[in-house]
């Protein structure tokens, strides 16, 4: 696929999505849209399940990333002895292959290491508000 053809569709979807997208008035009441009361739900046990699963990308993609990784070292080393050139660009490959797998990895280190950071921090701000505001000053709100 050409790049122009790839700015070309992306350029369609774009004006497709921008053509459906109407916001006319706040969903009625009851209706779909998230929690009923506007309020911003965090669940803990799905920032758990997103942690969990940047990690596990992070570790298959360790171990497979990793699997050609020796040979092809060796390969670029043998043909690098041999005098021919395809070695030292393989060695090459071989370099911006482990720089671009460890930049992957630590990218889904960082996901899930804030999910957790996430879920830490809203459990503090849940014990915040609750123990914060006391019952006359929700009373007051209430009258």
């Amino acid at each position: 696929m050409a790049w122009d053809e790839w700015e070309q569709l992306k350029s369609d979807a774009a004006d497709r999505g921008a053509a459906r997208m109407q916001l006319n008035e706040a969903p009625a009441a009851g209706g779909s849209g998230g929690a009923s009361n506007g309020d911003l739900v965090v669940h803990d046990d799905q920032l758990g399940k997103l942690g969990n699963t940047a990690y596990e990308l992070r570790q298959q993609f360790g171990t497979a990333s990793d699997f050609a990784r020796p040979s092809t070292f060796t390969a670029s080393i043998d043909l690098s002895n041999d005098g021919l050139d395809m070695g030292s660009a393989l060695t090459e490959l071989h370099d911006a292959w482990n720089s671009q797998t460890g930049t992957l990895k630590e990218a889904c280190a960082h996901i899930s290491n804030h999910f957790d950071f996430t879920r830490a921090q809203h459990s503090k701000d849940e014990v915040h508000i609750q123990t914060s505001i006391s019952v006359s000053k929700i009373d007051d709100y209430i009258k």
